[in-house]
């Protein structure tokens, strides 16, 4: 794909490699997509900036898996912020968009009116879950809250759980009512052997950091270059629309001989339905089933993700209706 095709950059995932340095990437703008998730909710100004930070994050890391594959991020703490989730369903074929969803759950009495989204969450973890599809088991990996963002414990998640130096830098605003967001992501792909010491990382809590997974000193200088060429993106570049991702890259990137893929566009999606409620309500007994029912005679359900709102006659509803349960 040429520097210079000229493509509509909201909502999509610009893949890219720096020839020159064995370094790859992606740059993301959302758009529509974080509009729509967050006007699914009245989230405090803390916890719109943890699901919009959690949403580039997915959008960047999701847009390697395969067709068909679902990818979720989810964060626990026990602070006010409980928890934040958010789902990548990959395209079911090319050309065809990927799919997010994002929410999260809070305590709002327990929230500091003048605190960063980030000191919300408290001590947790942050964990990737890659899903398959039917017949397969689940991947998932995890690593300890720590630093100063969820940027930083996505990086902190790669260099710990995939040896692989990665950087996010992220940016978002509401504008008019409208939501515009964007980042960068440059991940090297080391040549060497993944690290083996027994010693532990110089990162927190003796976490492994890109220093410690790049023994080779050209490695080492690249990616330092990189991310210095890196720290001079300003956030207007990155949540344009003025400056589209390709020439970013270049003024960025010249020297790194850029490459682009196609951009994958990616729309706000979610997958619940009736059959699913039900599904998910099958592992409750009568009674339980019976505790649910509201005095007009039905079971309600309403997705977290999209607000959907359900409507059940529990006389089909949970194990007895499947003959599973006496």
């Amino acid at each position: 794909m040429s520097l210079g095709s000229q493509i509509a950059w909201d909502d999509t995932v610009l893949p890219f490699q720096l020839d020159a340095s064995d370094i790859r990437g992606r740059v993301v703008r959302l758009d529509g997509v974080l509009d729509r998730v967050l006007s699914q909710h009245d989230y405090p100004p803390a916890i719109e900036e943890l699901v919009a930070e959690a949403a580039l994050l997915t959008a960047m890391i999701g847009q390697t898996i395969k067709l068909r594959w679902k990818l979720s991020l989810q964060v626990r703490g026990n602070g006010p912020a409980r928890l934040i989730a958010t789902d990548y369903y990959a395209p079911k074929s090319d050309g065809e968009p990927a799919q997010i969803r994002a929410y999260a759950s809070y305590d709002e009495d327990r929230l500091d009116p003048d605190g960063r989204g980030f000191d919300q969450i408290g001590k947790g973890y942050f964990a990737i879950l890659i899903d398959q599809g039917r017949g397969t088991v689940p991947y998932s990996g995890l690593t300890p809250i720590a630093g100063n963002s969820l940027s930083d414990c996505a990086q902190t998640y790669f260099a710990q759980s995939e040896q692989l130096p990665t950087r996010f830098i992220l940016s978002f605003a509401k504008a008019a009512e409208n939501w515009r967001a964007g980042g960068v992501m440059l991940q090297h792909m080391p040549k060497a052997s993944p690290f083996a010491s027994g010693e532990g990382g110089s990162g927190e809590g003796g976490l492994l950091s890109a220093e410690d997974i790049l023994p080779d000193e050209e490695e080492r200088e690249n990616w330092s270059r990189a991310n210095i060429l890196l720290d001079s993106v300003t956030a207007d570049e990155m949540i344009g629309p003025a400056v589209q991702p390709t020439e970013l890259l270049v003024r960025l990137f010249h020297e790194e001989q850029p490459r682009v893929y196609d951009a994958q566009p990616v729309m706000f999606g979610c997958t619940c339905s009736e059959d699913r409620v039900r599904e998910s309500l099958s592992i409750y007994s009568k009674k339980d089933i019976d505790y649910m029912t509201t005095d007009e005679g039905i079971v309600t359900a309403d997705c977290q993700f999209c607000g959907a709102h359900y409507e059940l006659d529990p006389s089909g509803l949970g194990k007895d209706a499947t003959g599973t349960n006496d």
